[in-house]
């Protein structure tokens, strides 16, 4: 079974997020801060990461930046998702180290052939 990271400062969206993957067969981990995520992912090593952007202290940018640039960590893919639908933040969250930019909300269906698309790769 495959396990998603899901760091996000939302209750909500972390449950919402939690609640489809689960449904989907997913294991979930989630963190409310960037700095947990970070931590998290190092420690339990997920398949893949849903990376919100804004967030207090480390943002979705830094956090997806500090985690392509670890070795440890260098490898699990990092979806950005955002409230933001601009093209500037998806090339710059790609130029930190995501694979995928989804902007919210999200579908279940496109949620799920996102992490499946980028796991296979």
């Amino acid at each position: 079974m495959s396990t998603v990271l899901i760091i996000d400062d939302s209750p909500t969206e972390l449950h919402l997020f939690q609640s489809m993957l689960e449904k989907n067969g997913f294991d979930t981990l989630v963190a409310d801060s960037g700095e947990e995520g970070v931590r998290q992912a190092k420690q339990s090593r997920p398949h893949c990461i849903l990376m919100d952007v804004v967030m207090p202290g480390m943002n979705g940018f830094q956090a997806t930046r500090k985690l392509s640039k670890d070795p440890e960590t260098s490898d699990i893919p990092v979806i950005i998702i955002t409230t933001k639908d601009q093209e500037t933040d998806k090339i710059w969250g790609m130029r930190q180290g995501a694979v995928e930019y989804l902007v919210k909300p999200v579908s279940e269906k496109r949620l799920v052939e996102m992490i499946n698309a980028v796991m296979a790769a």
